[in-house]
């Protein structure tokens, strides 16, 4: 919790959550650690709370990495994805680096709807926890005294 709080505000806690939530279902399997960690960097947010979001969210993003293919081939009127769903998470487990190379064409067009998504969801995401997270580091704040 003291990681969470060093030196970060409310907003920037919202902030760097969402953040971490938003990448963290994007449809490049294995990629979310390292673009979480870069973006907090860059948009100076807190990095320990944009991971905790990005991992609180891993199931989605197995999840949701068909749908963000199917939803791009529809998007940009290209084939269906060679394999189903089973089939795709199981190539992705296995085999994350060589399915990627094989679904490349759909993997950019699944990142664009990614990024759409991304971008209207992150701020709707950040202004619906900061008035959570202003009441829980209230409450944190009276309940445990300060390290003297």
């Amino acid at each position: 919790m003291r990681l969470l709080r060093v030196g970060a505000t409310p907003e920037q806690l919202a902030w760097s959550l969402a953040l971490g939530v938003v990448v963290g279902i994007n449809p490049l399997i294995g990629s979310t650690t390292l673009a979480a960690l870069a973006l907090a960097g860059v948009f100076r947010l807190n990095v320990v709370a944009s991971q905790v979001g990005n991992h609180v969210v891993y199931p989605l993003e197995l999840l949701l990495f068909p749908v963000f293919l199917k939803l791009g081939s529809r998007v940009f009127g290209s084939q269906k994805v060679p394999m189903g769903g089973k089939k795709l998470l199981e190539a992705v487990r296995h085999h994350p680096w060589d399915t990627t190379r094989m679904l490349w064409m759909w993997e950019w067009h699944a990142l664009v709807v990614w990024a759409v998504l991304a971008a209207v969801m992150m701020p709707l995401i950040a202004y619906s926890l900061r008035p959570v997270l202003r009441r829980m580091l209230a409450q944190a704040e009276v309940e445990v005294p300060s390290p003297s």
